[in-house]
């Protein structure tokens, strides 16, 4: 009885492990995998020449041009196992790849910190709910549809951090709990780069290298689209209802919160000239922010001039703006330099997970066998049915997406193999396009390896293994009607 009830004792107080001891047996099991598949590499062949790099010398190829890999040309390599300390390494050498991402993460935090110490924000917030009283859901699918056209036509993923402190007050204003602004954040733009129109990371990279005009099977996508935005919505939308008639039903009703983003009363004053100055700043960096790294020339609008911003950019567009917001609310110099410091602080967890999440492409990279398991992925997916074939593409980048979560480099590694496949099969290329972003958008709904979803989370001090939880129903639609989406589209070939 007694060693029953001390084993009762014992799994009741098993705790789920942070984001941080995952992702580091993460690198571990990838690690292990060194040592035990072979490493090896595709010939390359340099973007836009005939020069081909032979498998042997592209780990020492320094030219700086873009390389593509070449069908049928895998060949292993001497194996470079890693080891304990490489494993160690990780995270360091990833900060060193991520340190624009989390440089901008610590300047994000400084900026939100300066914008919160006008009480702007809250004066803000409670003129929002004030308009929207007794119609709050209407804010969900508005947002949600926001997000997801954000993210179907620029991949909006990391950017999504920065609009977390304006969700989640508007959120606890209106009576729903932090799952909630999770929900319309990540699932917004989620589906919105799972089902990507013209989003030039994916689309636009993975047409380049499939030889298709972008534009190519974006009917197809744009369905995609408003199914997922019309889920997402439902699926939010449904929960907040339970949240705000019993508390009781929240995941997180167990966790005490209490810093700012939970205190937010719609009797905070009158919303004044001064506040709503600051405010605009606040709202127009993200607009400045939208405009500057949508690359409108790739998408054929030579009208408006790119700017071909990113993080470096960004970092400086938002600390620029902080400092504008301090000198409208005549913000001392000591006062701005010591607010800043303290949201930036805040923020250093977030950074250094991203810098380990990044650690994970670090060992697959030094431990060549990035094209070992692309070349398995070819070998899967050769002579089967249309309707099979792309499927099981899809399923085989789900794979894929989880060893190399960028869908930039997903792309640039895996298109110039799996879209001549398509060939073979009787099926368009953008099928394959379709099925390569859609596992690469499914696989960061919910993986720990997505930075933008674990720093987004850890903002909101949200567990990971909540969200997970909350999660997994719609990661689990969201699969199935993908897999029937796709299956149509091959009928309709």
């Amino acid at each position: 009885m007694t060693t029953a009830t001390e084993a009762g004792k014992v799994k009741k107080s098993f705790k789920m492990p942070t984001v941080y001891t995952i992702l580091f047996i993460i690198i571990a099991l990838v690690a292990l995998l060194t040592w035990i598949m072979p490493a090896g590499k595709y010939d390359y062949i340099v973007n836009g020449t005939d020069q081909i790099i032979p498998a042997a010398e592209v780990l020492d190829y320094d030219g700086g041009e873009r390389l593509l890999p070449v069908p049928g040309s895998y060949q292993e390599l001497e194996s470079s196992p890693q080891g304990f300390i490489d494993v160690l390494m990780a995270p360091i050498k990833g900060f060193h790849k991520a340190v624009d991402v989390a440089l901008f993460v610590l300047v994000i935090g400084g900026f939100l910190a300066v914008t919160m110490r006008t009480g702007a924000m809250d004066s803000g917030v409670a003129a929002i709910v004030r308009k929207f009283h007794g119609r709050e859901q209407m804010m969900i699918p508005v947002l949600i549809s926001l997000f997801a056209l954000g993210g179907s036509t620029y991949g909006m993923a990391e950017e999504t951090v920065a609009f977390w402190a304006v969700i989640l007050p508007v959120m606890a204003a209106a009576g729903y709990d932090r799952m909630v602004a999770a929900g319309i954040i990540l699932l917004g733009s989620g589906v919105g780069v799972l089902a990507s129109t013209v989003n030039p990371f994916a689309t636009g990279i993975a047409s380049g290298f499939a030889d298709l005009p972008i534009g190519e099977g974006i009917g197809l996508r744009v369905v995609q689209l408003v199914i997922l935005i019309a889920l997402a919505s439902w699926f939010v939308m449904r929960y907040a209802s339970k949240v705000k008639a019993d508390k009781s039903q929240s995941v997180l009703a167990d966790i005490e919160f209490n810093d700012e983003f939970s205190h937010v009363s719609e009797d905070t004053g009158e919303f004044t000239t001064k506040q709503k100055l600051t405010m605009s700043v606040f709202f127009g960096a993200f607009l400045v922010m939208i405009y500057g790294v949508i690359p409108w020339e790739d998408m054929g609008i030579t009208a408006i001039p790119t700017l071909w911003w990113w993080f470096d950019e960004l970092s400086t567009l938002f600390l620029a703006s902080a400092i504008l917001i301090a000198l409208i609310n005549r913000m001392s110099e000591g006062d701005f330099i010591k607010t800043f410091l303290e949201g930036a602080k805040d923020l250093i967890g977030v950074a250094l997970v991203v810098a380990v999440a990044r650690g994970i492409y670090v060992v697959m990279d030094n431990g060549v066998i990035i094209d070992t398991i692309l070349n398995w992925a070819e070998g899967a997916v050769t002579g089967l049915s249309s309707g099979v074939f792309v499927v099981v593409t899809y399923f085989v980048h789900i794979v894929l997406s989880f060893f190399i979560p960028s869908t930039s480099g997903l792309a640039t590694v895996s298109m110039p193999l799996m879209a001549p496949l398509a060939d073979f099969s009787g099926i368009g290329r953008d099928l394959i396009i379709t099925a390569y972003q859609s596992a690469s958008g499914w696989i960061n709904l919910f993986a720990p390896t997505a930075g933008h979803l674990v720093a987004g989370l850890a903002l909101a001090k949200i567990p990971y293994e909540r969200f997970l939880k909350w999660v997994m129903p719609f990661v689990i639609i969201v699969l199935v009607v993908t897999v029937i989406v796709l299956f149509a589209g091959a009928a309709m070939v």
